[in-house]
């Protein structure tokens, strides 16, 4: 389910994802399909880890990268997770083909 609400997105981001919803800052965000997709993926890796550990497992490896490159942004983007997201959003079937845990091969060790 999509909802939109600018109030619970922190400033610089578009969506964020909270299974099993997908929170966009802006209605117009709901038709770009990039955007969705990204937020899609997410929505896959959530479910298949059974949702409260990737929580878990998102936030220790923020913390990582924050110590790994001093940067918030740096951090973020370089979450496992989000390279997957980020590095598939542009293609709208990857989720049709994609492989369980394929998050994991977007792991990189500090």
């Amino acid at each position: 389910m999509i909802l939109v609400s600018k109030y619970l997105i922190p400033k610089g981001y578009s969506g964020l994802t909270i299974y099993p919803f997908v929170f966009l800052k802006h209605r117009s965000s709901k038709t770009d399909d990039i955007l969705i997709n990204h937020e899609r993926i997410h929505l896959r890796q959530q479910l298949e880890m059974l949702i409260l550990p990737f929580y878990v497992l998102y936030v220790l490896e923020f913390f990582v990268r924050y110590i790994q490159y001093g940067s918030w942004y740096s951090a973020y983007i370089n979450i496992s997770f989000e390279r997957e997201s980020y590095s598939n959003e542009s293609d709208l079937d990857y989720l049709d083909r994609r492989k369980n845990w394929a998050f994991t091969k977007y792991y990189q060790l500090p």
